[in-house]
């Protein structure tokens, strides 16, 4: 049987690729870390890991046991978890990420919130780019995260819809559109589209930047941004169009880029996301308290 030192030492390192990092974050010496993993290898009978001078890399049987054993491990470490916050109520730390600064406001007015009924947990928020979301919380980098819908991930949860919004889209300012009072969905056949990056959900690309018009008109796919602020300024540097949320018209005043509502669009949602393997006290309680926000229960 492993020792949880060593799973714990396995799975950070495949992770980091460093032995530094690993010691680092276990907060052991890296003599350590080298020690633990050599007794591993030896007690498996082969390399889990190859080393160079200049990196490390999983083997092929490495790469195939911590992708076994990384989610037993996930859901050992939530059930423990859940078993303390219960006996003692919800504590230790929650990291919350939000990607915009409307987002950032509104999870400050939800951990404010849990803070009032759970004292005794610390909650940290993060300003994640639109690229980092979904690794962040794939690698636990973030606890929960707030974004827009449609979310279909495998091992992802989703939590109910805390706000709408109208859908806008961004374009140069200097644009035909941005004289018009609003836009189709139609018209976007007739412009190139900027495209999210591929670290997000498929069923999010699709609902932002789909392939063809509701008539099936083929949309021209421009240039991707890995961050909200590079997407407009490849905007308003007239390399493409993207579809907002109204909030966008307050806090992210451009010269260079109009904002024009959509007369035929459904609503922008937003909701939390978590790995659905952590769902633990701690994240069930800040789910709650930014619906009591927004439903008017502060």
């Amino acid at each position: 049987m492993l020792e949880r030192h060593e799973l714990e030492a396995f799975l950070t390192l495949a992770e980091e690729l460093h032995f530094g990092r690993t010691a680092e974050r276990l907060r052991v010496s890296t003599a350590r870390i080298s020690q633990t993993i050599a007794k591993l290898e030896r007690r498996i009978g082969v390399p889990l890991f190859d080393r160079t001078s200049r990196r490390v890399e999983l083997t092929p049987l490495g790469r195939r046991l911590h992708e076994e054993v990384r989610p037993a491990w996930r859901q050992i470490t939530s059930a423990f978890e859940y078993a303390v916050a219960a006996g003692r109520g919800v504590t230790g730390t929650l990291r919350v990420a939000f990607v915009g600064a409307a987002a950032g406001q509104l999870l400050v007015g939800a951990a404010d919130l849990m803070r009032r009924h759970e004292s005794g947990c610390d909650i940290q928020l993060r300003e994640a780019q639109m690229v980092d979301l979904m690794p962040w919380l794939r690698v636990g980098e973030v606890d929960v995260a707030l974004g827009t819908f449609p979310i279909e991930e495998p091992g992802i949860a989703t939590g109910p819809v805390l706000v709408s919004e109208a859908r806008m889209l961004a374009v140069p300012s200097g644009h035909p559109f941005a004289r018009r009072k609003s836009v189709s969905l139609e018209d976007l056949a007739r412009v190139p589209l900027l495209q999210l990056p591929g670290t997000l959900p498929d069923s999010l690309r699709e609902d932002r930047t789909p392939r063809t018009t509701p008539s099936g008109r083929v949309i021209e796919p421009g240039p991707s941004a890995a961050t909200f602020n590079e997407m407009l300024t490849l905007i308003g540097a007239g390399h493409g169009v993207f579809p907002v949320g109204a909030q966008a018209r307050r806090y992210y005043v451009r010269p260079d880029v109009a904002y024009i509502p959509f007369s035929d669009a459904p609503p922008l949602r937003w909701g939390l996301l978590w790995r659905g393997d952590n769902s633990t006290a701690r994240v069930r309680a800040f789910v709650r308290a930014a619906g009591d926000l927004v439903g008017g229960h502060a």
